[in-house]
């Protein structure tokens, strides 16, 4: 074969090989074009199978169904046993000369009238033969079977880096669905309901609502100020619903301009407006067979909200600048802070679309309507961020307690949360006291939490705060908490008379 041929036959079965991820397929298409180059009978891959140490045939070419279950061998047995166990091509000039030859598929009979040669090569991962390339041919004095066998033998490297593809591409298949599980399942269990903090009557109302409408399609409105938790809430409904393994889809509509959030919603047209160069895809396609989360429901504009009470009713809408009706299948769960009463009212939210949305309103109480949540969710951000800035914070002082219950939290739990962070970032101690806590917290007039402004004052709250915390420690004994403080007992219970702090109270 000269050496153009060669190079287009090694480019054309690489073309094969590269054309699908489907082994069998690319195998039988690499037969058929060894078929058409090299005048070639009859051609076999085999596949070792290393828990049964046996040899079959995996693909053919001129062989049927019978004949290659035929073709089973052990290693060392035969001609592509013996390739198999030493790793080194066999070339066989006459088949009828060759005793090793086994003739298991029964194919290459007297009656063919025609002498047949045969050539055996490994194909190998690295060092280990993973199977064989087989080829039989009309014997010709004039065809160099030892350039056969070379070129077989480069084919053969090319299957075998084909099989190692596929096998790194699999890998790589099953790790990322591995890894998609994962994130599922700590989705899945980030946004349990009893994920959801509180135990006050409130919250577990809000609890209750949340199991009951989980395993519907229902629409759901979320009440609530900002800071509540209302995307939260919107998280454990769909991580508990039977949609839960779809996407879901959040959407604050308050952060879109105007002008953009119908385009960003059931997305647009190339061409629809200036800017629109590609064909882009909406909000409401990608949460197909999903959930979308729509936040700040009362910021979009009236002419939106119309497109919007068609997805609700007939589940269906068109593209910005598209005359395609699409249809979906999504469930929405939006929240608002705002009083959606009042702008339907006001003329600024339609009445129809408000009664649509609010098939199943679940209100999130303020945290100064909780304060027994309070305490609980310090305790949980406290954990969260002693953990994070690897620090060993274990508690809160007694007023620092007081205050953060005394506190009416405007901001809800989100400022509850970030009042937390600060305090661990500043504090260098074991116990989170009143001075780490926000100006805010600790001067509000509401909280009233500082008695006067007076030195002599603030320096007595602080003594008294540290002394009622030793003894706190020691379980009331005095001796104990003196020197906890670095100072004597006689010391110690003279502040304590001044200050007011009766050591027995805290046994």
């Amino acid at each position: 074969m000269k050496k153009i041929e060669e190079t287009i036959l090694l480019y054309e079965i690489s073309k094969a090989l590269n054309v699908s991820l489907d082994l069998k397929k690319s195998l039988y298409r690499v037969l058929d074009i060894l078929s058409n180059s090299m005048d070639m009978v009859r051609g076999t891959i085999t596949i070792v199978n290393p828990l049964r140490n046996e040899v079959r045939i995996e693909v053919a070419h001129g062989l049927s169904r019978a004949e290659m279950e035929r073709g089973k061998y052990k290693p060392g047995e035969g001609i592509t046993g013996r390739v198999i166990q030493t790793g080194k091509a066999f070339v066989v000039p006459k088949i009828s000369e060759e005793p090793l030859f086994l003739n298991r598929t029964a194919t290459r009979k007297a009656a063919h009238h025609k002498e047949l040669s045969f050539m055996c090569v490994p194909v190998k991962k690295g060092s280990q033969v993973v199977g064989t390339l087989g080829v039989d041919r009309p014997f010709d004095e004039s065809y160099s079977l030892k350039t056969g066998k070379r070129l077989l033998s480069i084919i053969a490297t090319m299957i075998a880096q084909h099989v190692i593809n596929l096998e790194t591409i699999q890998l790589e298949k099953d790790q990322l669905r591995e890894e998609n599980r994962r994130l599922r399942e700590e989705l899945t269990n980030k946004f349990r309901i009893t994920n959801i903090i509180g135990n006050s009557n409130k919250m577990r109302e809000v609890f209750q609502m949340i199991s009951q409408v989980s395993k519907s399609n229902a629409t759901v409105l979320i009440r609530g100020e900002s800071g509540t938790g209302k995307e939260l809430v919107a998280n454990a409904i769909h991580y508990n619903s039977l949609r839960s393994k779809s996407p879901f889809v959040k959407v604050n509509c308050a952060a879109l301009p105007s002008n953009l959030i119908e385009s960003e919603l059931f997305g647009h047209e190339q061409g629809a407006f200036t800017g629109a160069i590609r064909q882009k895809k909406g909000k409401f396609e990608l949460a197909n067979k999903g959930t979308i989360f729509l936040d700040e429901i009362g910021s979009i504009g009236i002419d939106v909200q119309v497109k919007l009470l068609r997805v609700l009713q007939e589940k269906e809408f068109e593209r910005v600048g598209g005359y395609k009706t699409i249809k979906t299948d999504v469930r929405i769960i939006a929240a608002t802070n705002k009083n959606l009463e009042q702008a339907v009212e006001n003329e600024a939210f339609r009445d129809d679309l408000y009664y649509r949305l609010n098939v199943f309103p679940v209100y999130i109480p303020p945290l100064r309507e909780r304060k027994t949540d309070v305490l609980l969710l310090a305790d949980h951000f406290l954990e969260k961020y002693a953990k994070e800035n690897q620090k060993d914070i274990r508690r809160f002082s007694t007023p620092a307690i007081d205050m953060l219950i005394q506190y009416h939290w405007p901001g809800n739990v989100r400022e509850l949360e970030n009042c937390i962070e600060r305090a661990v970032l500043l504090c260098e101690e074991g116990v989170i006291h009143s001075y780490h806590l926000p100006p805010t917290v600790q001067t509000a007039e509401e909280s009233d939490t500082l008695p006067a402004k007076s030195l002599e004052d603030a320096v007595a709250n602080l003594e008294r705060e540290v002394m009622v915390d030793a003894l706190k420690t020691t379980r009331g004994n005095m001796a104990k908490a003196a020197q906890i403080l670095k100072t004597t007992e006689r010391k110690f219970a003279y502040k304590a008379k001044k200050h007011g702090v009766d050591f027995r109270l805290y046994r």
